[in-house]
C-alpha cells in the first residue's frame, strides 16, 4: 500500500479523536499487520471502494480507552462498553473515513464508502475484501491506545 494512501488515515485519526474526546493522540509507526484478527475490545469497520481501489479501515480500540474517550465525547461516565459506547465507536470510524476520503479525494482517488459495522470482542476474525497488506498504525492517548488499520488495493 502506498505511502500516500496510508498519511491521511493517520492524520485524520489523530484530527478527530483530538477534536471529538479533547484528548491528545501519538501516532506510532505504522507496520503491515500480521495475522487476520481484531486488535482490541471494540473494533469499528468500514468499507471503502473507488475505480482505482477497493479495501477498508478498521479502529480498534481497548476497553479502558473507548470508555474514556466516549466519557469524554458524551460527558458521561460510563465505565463499561454499552450501546452508547458501541454507537461513538460507529461515529469515530465514519468521521476518520469521511476525513480520510477528503484528503484522498483531492489526490484524484475518490471512494464510496459503506455504513460501518461495529463488533465487540478481541481477537475476531475479519477477512478483508482486499488481498493486499493491511497497514496498522499504533495510537496513543493518555486515555489509552487504539489502533487504525487500512486494507486497500489497486483494483485489478
Amino acid at each position: 500500500m502506498k505511502a500516500e494512501l496510508i498519511t491521511p488515515f493517520l492524520n485524520a485519526s489523530k484530527k478527530v479523536i483530538e477534536t471529538m474526546a479533547m484528548t491528545k493522540v501519538n501516532p506510532g509507526k505504522p507496520e503491515i499487520k500480521k495475522g487476520k484478527t481484531t486488535w482490541g475490545a471494540v473494533t469499528g469497520i468500514i468499507g471503502m471502494a473507488s475505480q482505482k481501489v477497493k479495501g477498508c479501515l478498521l479502529v480498534s480500540f481497548e476497553e479502558k480507552t473507548i470508555v474514556t474517550i466516549t466519557n469524554r465525547m458524551l460527558c458521561e461516565n460510563f465505565e463499561t462498553v454499552n450501546s452508547e459506547i458501541m454507537d461513538a465507536v460507529g461515529e469515530l470510524t465514519n468521521m476518520i473515513c469521511g476525513v480520510s476520503k477528503q484528503t484522498l479525494d483531492e489526490s484524484g482517488f475518490s471512494f464510496d464508502m459503506a455504513s460501518p459495522v461495529i463488533i465487540s470482542g478481541k481477537n475476531i476474525e475479519i477477512h478483508q475484501i482486499s488481498n493486499g497488506p493491511t497497514i496498522t498504525i499504533p495510537f496513543e492517548t493518555d486515555a489509552g491506545r487504539f489502533v487504525v488499520e487500512a486494507n486497500l488495493q489497486d483494483r485489478e
